[in-house]
């Protein structure tokens, strides 16, 4: 074979390569950034439930009157039940849901 012509095989080869290999690793890069914020999720769940428990703590040694417990414990189950919808939606590996996870992360960050 000839120096051209082996180049030329090589040069196929390595595109043959690339094209098989691009997609597996987008794939492996996706799982990765679902874990990611599936383990962030995870950490924000458990934050909101402890302050959840919290809450009803503080309400039952009388820190909190009745109405400003019913405010701030619907407040917290509502934030909860939406954590809990985006690790559903990530854990059914619907589209955009890690970003949202992410945003939700930034937003539990910032309060």
């Amino acid at each position: 074979m000839s120096a051209p012509a082996a180049l030329l095989f090589m040069a196929l080869i390595a595109l043959v390569a690339t094209v098989i290999v691009t997609p597996l690793n987008t794939v492996r890069r996706q799982r990765r950034r679902r874990s990611a914020a599936l383990g962030d999720l995870e950490v924000q769940r458990e934050s909101k439930y402890r302050e959840i428990r919290d809450a009803e703590l503080d309400h039952k040694m009388g820190k909190h009157s009745e109405e400003d417990y019913e405010l701030v414990a619907a407040a917290l189950r509502s934030e909860a039940l939406s954590i809990l919808r985006k690790i559903e939606a990530l854990e059914r590996g619907e589209d955009g849901a890690s970003e949202r996870a992410g945003e939700a992360g930034e937003d539990s960050q910032a309060a």
